[in-house]
């Protein structure tokens, strides 16, 4: 056995490994693509290889380096990104070579308990996950669903809610509009770059492992989910809606035809993805049609580094700065250009 350090974006080992062991779009070199182009950083994994140099366990990473100070996060932006083993004793050799930085290390998990059971990570943070089984036949994903989404999903119908898969760019760039709005108005929160979702296109998209499905209401943009595609999986990964127009229901429906798409395309599961603890109006909504609910863990090794003096700042001034651009009275535009300026350092 020996453990090597691979490009993933390039490797043909670590695409010998996602498909062998259980995987998810984050451990994907389109993903690893996305995060490269639009922040620079630079995706790397160890594995471990067998005498016959075949992989045999594999975690994926970035070493990130400013004035929050030194860390590796695997993987940055992901909802989750399980370290690619199934024993302790892989675990252990991959987390060897990590610790041996001496930086903090963090990582979400879903699927994979061995992390968890590393007395050496803390657990900071808890989010929800769900995800619904496509194989039943049509009928019966129907009737399972909440009546409430039944009601509201026929309402839109009736109302003349229209759902496409976006074609152009330019309904990009509309979704993302209604996205920047919910994050600065709703959560008064910063949005990604826009260059982030422009990667997403061109790495998803473009090849046909992903679409954007809108809904318009009289011609005009109201709603859209935008769904990345992976091995026999549907994600649920960003939406947003005009808040003016949410009396026809449009995401209900959106879900509707998302679950008839996943069907079509022989896809197993839907997954939405990661839900924050206290969305309580988002969980609610994913619950509707869901049929499995589970916990997302936030681990960190903190490498026995205290903040120093500056990253304390940092720390401090991000929220800071995160209010101030996200005040009413700021113009759309600049709060656009903060997030392009300030999200790198969420992460």
């Amino acid at each position: 056995m020996s453990i090597i350090c691979m490009d993933p974006r390039t490797d043909p080992r670590w695409q010998t490994l996602v498909t062998r062991h259980p995987s998810c779009v984050f451990h994907s070199a389109a993903w690893m693509h996305v995060l490269a182009e639009t922040y620079g950083w630079e995706p790397q994994a160890y594995a471990i290889l067998d005498g016959a140099g075949e992989p045999q366990a594999g975690v994926p990473f970035c070493r990130i380096a400013d004035w929050r100070g030194e860390r590796i996060v695997s993987l940055p932006f992901s909802d989750y990104c399980d370290p690619l083993v199934d024993t302790m004793d892989q675990w252990n050799c991959l987390l060897g070579t990590l610790l041996a930085e001496h930086v903090p290390v963090t990582m979400r998990c879903l699927h994979n308990s061995v992390p968890l059971d590393d007395g050496r990570f803390l657990l900071t943070n808890r989010a929800k996950w769900h995800g619904l089984d496509l194989r039943p036949n049509a009928d019966t994903l129907w009737l399972q669903l909440d009546g409430s989404a039944r009601r509201a999903i026929q309402k839109a119908q009736r109302d003349g809610v229209v759902i496409r898969v976006a074609q152009r760019e330019e309904e990009l760039r509309a979704f993302f509009d209604m996205h920047l709005g919910i994050r600065k108005h709703k959560y008064h929160l910063l949005a990604q770059p826009y260059r982030f979702f422009e990667n997403i296109w061109h790495q998803f998209m473009d090849r046909d492992c992903g679409l954007l499905m809108v809904a318009s209401y009289q011609d005009r943009i109201i709603s859209g989910v935008l769904f990345l595609e992976w091995q026999d999986t549907l994600v649920y990964k960003f939406n947003a809606s005009n808040p003016d127009f949410l009396g026809h229901r449009p995401c209900d429906l959106l879900i509707w035809e998302a679950v008839n798409y996943g069907k079509d395309r022989g896809y197993k599961y839907l997954d939405f993805g990661l839900s924050d603890w206290d969305q309580e109006g988002l969980l609610r909504f994913k619950r509707k049609f869901a049929t499995e609910e589970k916990t997302i863990s936030f681990l960190r090794y903190p490498a026995d580094r205290s903040p120093d003096a500056q990253q304390k700042q940092i720390q401090n001034l991000l929220p800071q700065l995160t209010e101030l651009f996200t005040q009413e009275t700021v113009p759309d535009a600049v709060t656009e250009k903060a997030g392009n300026l300030l999200y790198r350092f969420f992460v």
